[in-house]
């Protein structure tokens, strides 16, 4: 079959949706044969058809000289590269349906952030977001193509660790609205520093300034204030919504115009995602108590300030990722809370930080030592580096090392804080030592 997009397109609406691992696949629907670095999409193409896949976007050309699927000829697409082929699909699909669509991006809380708008703005309209953290070059093509005549509004999370890749996924995108939720000293080595760090993140606001979209900026950021000057915008700011940290229950209440917002959440760091969140939901007018609704249903999860209460532990699950900016606020948040007996400070390595490894490995060391903790301990190669006299601290070469420590040293009772990034995978711990 002929690689015209709205040919494609046509088949696309006729499926039961995009696929791209046979091992989920559904009969009837769009399967797209990606190609990576360790995998070959085109390899698992008969499987899909006999598995009952209704179309094929696959890598190659009309003389494709595979004999076993000479009968599906008329289900398959050739293309010659199926990746930029699903983002030009996703693109036209995002043509076709036309939808209010917000992007979201920033250092630290996008997912978060993300999570808690889909909540309020479900109550209200029919809404499609990022699914987990699905939010790259593949991901975010995946996302749009889950939208359909019905979706009332979209909300696409965008990732990225270098320069180009937030404009990239706006082109694909093209959102109406946008909001950066900070600058932080997150992917420092692809970025090239934190200046590197803003230029990528603003990316975002240089589309809508272009192309006439509405931005969301955080009153506070200074940064944002100054870069959206004459750009249509809507300022976020604690007039609307005041917060207050109940000491005792450790949670996030919310103070509005028509009541109180008790939240499932913890950390201080959190107030400004939640306050996003209720505002964005305002502009589009959802009504307040379908908002509180929503904001006190919403339980943190996928290890993001994940609160988990055992018979002898009270942890903080905040293992899906680190940066020196969210691993600061953490570690200050953890200390402001209840006195519960003692209090341990488990830490990952932070990852991509390039030449600044050392210097912030380091520095948040020397925080977590000014801190009010019992025991310290720090897991992986770059924590490995630093120095520190302080007797609360223990520094382990890795993960593994880590929890064999644990397993025969566990901490007291008490407070314990669980920090790293995704590629320490410190939830282990949970059920090798908190649970086990």
């Amino acid at each position: 079959m002929s690689a015209d997009i709205k040919e494609i397109h046509k088949e696309f609406l006729k499926s039961k949706g995009i696929c791209t691992d046979t091992r989920q696949l559904a009969p009837e629907c769009f399967f797209v044969a990606l190609k990576g670095d360790n995998f070959d999409g085109n390899a698992f193409v008969l499987e899909a058809l006999k598995k009952g896949a209704k179309t094929i976007l696959m890598e190659g050309s009309t003389s494709y000289n595979d004999v076993s699927l000479a009968p599906y000829r008329s289900q398959i697409f050739f293309v010659d590269n199926t990746l930029e082929s699903l983002q030009d699909l996703a693109r036209f699909h995002r043509k076709y349906l036309n939808l209010p669509l917000i992007a979201l991006t920033g250092s630290n809380g996008k997912t978060t952030t993300k999570e808690l708008l889909h909540a309020t703005l479900s109550k209200q309209f029919s809404c499609i977001a990022t699914s987990g953290n699905l939010n790259n070059h593949i991901g975010v093509p995946l996302t749009l193509l889950r939208m359909n005549k019905q979706t009332e509004i979209g909300i696409i999370e965008m990732g990225a660790n270098h320069q180009g890749e937030i404009a990239e996924l706006c082109r694909i995108a093209m959102p109406n609205f946008g909001f950066i939720t900070n600058f932080g000293k997150a992917h420092l080595e692809g970025f090239g520093g934190e200046e590197g760090v803003i230029r990528g993140k603003s990316e975002l606001i240089t589309y809508h300034k272009k192309n006439g979209g509405l931005m969301f900026i955080q009153f506070t950021d200074e940064k944002q204030m100054q870069l959206t000057q004459g750009l249509n915008r809507v300022i976020i700011n604690e007039n609307v919504v005041r917060t207050r940290i109940e000491s005792d229950t450790e949670i996030l209440s919310i103070s509005g115009p028509e009541g109180p917002i008790n939240s499932q959440m913890i950390g201080s760091y959190n107030v400004s995602n939640i306050i996003a969140a209720i505002e964005i939901a305002l502009y589009f007018k959802v009504p307040w108590l379908k908002i509180k609704n929503a904001i006190e249903d919403y339980q943190p999860s996928m290890n993001r300030s994940q609160v988990i209460k055992l018979d002898m532990y009270y942890v903080i699950m905040d293992a899906y990722n680190a940066n020196p900016s969210s691993m600061v606020a953490a570690l200050e948040n953890f200390s402001k809370l209840k006195k519960r007996s003692r209090s341990t400070v488990i830490l990952g390595d932070m990852l991509e930080l390039g030449k600044a490894s050392e210097r912030e490995h380091q520095a948040i060391l020397d925080r977590a030592c000014q801190l009010n903790f019992d025991n310290i301990l720090l897991a992986g190669s770059n924590f490995e580096k630093t120095h520190c006299h302080d007797k609360r601290v223990q520094i382990f070469s890795s993960y593994e090392a880590l929890e064999a420590y644990l397993i025969k040293e566990p901490p007291s009772y008490g407070r314990v804080l669980i920090k790293g990034s995704r590629g320490m995978a410190l939830e282990r711990l949970l059920e090798k030592v908190f649970v086990g």
